[in-house]
């Protein structure tokens, strides 16, 4: 039994933590910390945890040394004080975007400011399992994974590992309210959120610098154009991916990559039936569930590809696969604590 703390445990990221992490089997919660609700209990900000936890939230100030630091705080403060956080802590799994990208020179780019601690970024596993299992195994750092960049990436992997058949990518995925955070904006006031379908990224969002750096893509080969809708759920994301091939993909090849790529993998599920309402993936169906569902439809006529995947954006894109990462960094086996399979109907 290890212990963890979550750092910025009042969100909806860092409360999706708390709930997986007091029913994990290998954890023992120490604290959660939140400046704003200092002294509260956790239940207070997470009411679906009441009678499961009587932890209060601290401030940082507070916190303790301890086995394993979660940290959930907005991007750019986990880079400012990474130094005395590694202090608190034997391993740390950092949820923002601070230690994702490789090349310091990106956040300036993506982020608007160059990175505080640029030496620290080679040090920082990217927390996607699937495509850097064995360096996550007994690493001490790992970083959160973008959830647009989550779905994108894991709906594109297996075509572009191949290398050689996408010529360019056009991805649009439609996100939840719950990405924006717990945070109130004029965006999510709820007469301008409720039932929309808004365009609020159409290029230029964050997410692509993640992409680009994972499947290897580039202007010149593979280049992937990327944009983002909100749509009027809470929770999910879905990427539909149009692939622009150079030569033709036989359905059967394509199978093939996938299958090779995914079939031992715990939380990917391939989805595409030829009857039925739930033929394609779908984020409704994987509320709460670490999994990411993919499928594809071919389009032999203009040497197009769509493949389709589906998240939780809280779970996968988030909380789900931070603990799969601690999972991996502590030896345990990597579905603990993350065998929810999802719900139906919600």
């Amino acid at each position: 039994m290890i212990q963890a703390s979550i750092v910025g445990a009042s969100g909806y990221v860092g409360g999706e933590l708390l709930r997986l992490l007091l029913a994990h089997p290998h954890v023992e919660v120490k604290q959660i910390t939140s400046e704003t609700y200092a002294g509260q209990f956790g239940y207070f900000v997470h009411p679906n945890l009441r009678g499961h936890t009587n932890l209060r939230f601290v401030p940082v100030a507070d916190l303790a040394p301890c086995d394993l630091l979660f940290l959930a705080l907005p991007h750019g403060q986990a880079m400012a004080r990474i130094d005395g956080l590694a202090g608190m802590a034997e391993r740390i799994v950092d949820l923002s975007a601070d230690f994702r990208l490789r090349a310091p020179g990106d956040y300036a780019r993506w982020y608007g400011h160059e990175h505080p601690a640029p030496g620290w970024l080679d040090r920082f596993v990217y927390g996607l399992p699937e495509l850097h299992r064995e360096e996550l195994r007994g690493a001490r750092y790992a970083s959160g994974v973008g959830c647009n960049a989550s779905v994108t990436i894991l709906a594109l992997w297996p075509l572009y590992r191949a290398g050689g058949l996408v010529r360019e990518a056009v991805v649009e995925v439609k996100v939840g309210s719950s990405e924006g955070g717990a945070g109130e904006t004029p965006a999510s006031h709820h007469p301008e959120r409720a039932g929309v379908v808004r365009s609020y990224m159409p290029q230029g969002h964050r997410h692509v610098a993640e992409i680009v750096q994972e499947l290897g893509a580039d202007r010149g080969a593979g280049w992937v154009h990327f944009s983002v809708t909100s749509v009027g759920t809470v929770r999910g994301a879905l990427a539909t991916c149009h692939c622009l091939l150079d030569q033709d993909l036989p359905e059967k090849e394509v199978w093939r990559l996938y299958r090779e790529s995914y079939a031992e993998e715990p939380f990917v599920r391939l989805v595409r039936a030829r009857r039925g309402i739930h033929r394609y993936p779908e984020p409704k169906i994987l509320t709460a569930s670490n999994y990411c569902d993919v499928g594809f439809e071919a389009d032999p006529d203009n040497n197009r590809l769509v493949v389709i995947a589906a998240i939780d954006n809280l779970m996968k894109g988030a909380a789900g696969s931070a603990v799969q990462c601690a999972n991996l960094m502590h030896g345990w086996p990597e579905r603990t604590g993350l065998e929810f399979p999802g719900l139906h109907p919600v």
